[in-house]
């Protein structure tokens, strides 16, 4: 079953360049699985302002839309789907061959 209407924090590591996710305990993951949810706009305003208050680690943080497939969050925007897989030229390389 697919829940809509959640929403996640995400950004750019700014030493690494990485796409991260704001983790539930306030810091940053490059996990999507690992991202906090927000279930409500109230929810998702204070988790960017939480995000937005860590200039030091991370770059330009923005609310995506995700959906739940069973309990991983999957990006509703394609752009966020790239971003979450890494480059695309060359899938053997960078942090998506890790995770393989």
């Amino acid at each position: 079953m697919t829940m809509r209407n959640l929403r996640i924090v995400s950004a750019n590591d700014l030493l690494k360049g990485d796409v991260i996710y704001l983790a539930q305990d306030g810091g940053w993951t490059r996990r999507l699985a690992a991202a906090a949810l927000a279930r409500t706009e109230a929810e998702a305003a204070t988790l960017l302002e939480r995000a937005e208050a860590q200039p030091h680690r991370a770059v330009g943080p923005f609310l995506a839309d995700v959906a739940l497939d069973g309990a991983e969050p999957r990006p509703l925007h394609r752009r966020e789907l790239f971003r979450a897989r890494g480059p695309s030229t060359r899938p053997d390389l960078g942090r998506q061959a890790e995770d393989q």
